[in-house]
């Protein structure tokens, strides 16, 4: 009967090591997809940022390029009224 006891035991023992060893494995495999996941995910995020940032510089861009073309034909043409003014016979 103490032959019975102690097998169970050992077997109980074995079991519970081998499930121990498979354990790490699968969270160490869960761990690399989460990891991955998260990648994933950061990824998209800097992207739609990127794009949300170089969509607002665009318009600035092109905002601050049409009042210099405005303010340079206004100070062309003020230029030309003066030398209009100064080359008309008095």
């Amino acid at each position: 009967m103490s032959f019975g006891k102690h097998f169970s035991s050992l077997v109980l023992l074995v079991a519970l090591t081998s499930t121990s060893f498979a354990v790490p494995q699968e969270s160490a495999k869960q761990d690399m997809k989460d990891a991955g996941h998260d990648t994933k995910q950061a990824t998209k995020h800097t992207g739609r940022a990127v794009k949300k940032g170089t969509k607002k510089t665009g318009h600035q861009v092109k905002k601050t390029s049409k009042s210099a073309a405005h303010k340079t034909a206004r100070k062309t043409r003020q230029g030309a009224e003066k030398v209009e003014d100064k080359t008309q016979p008095n």
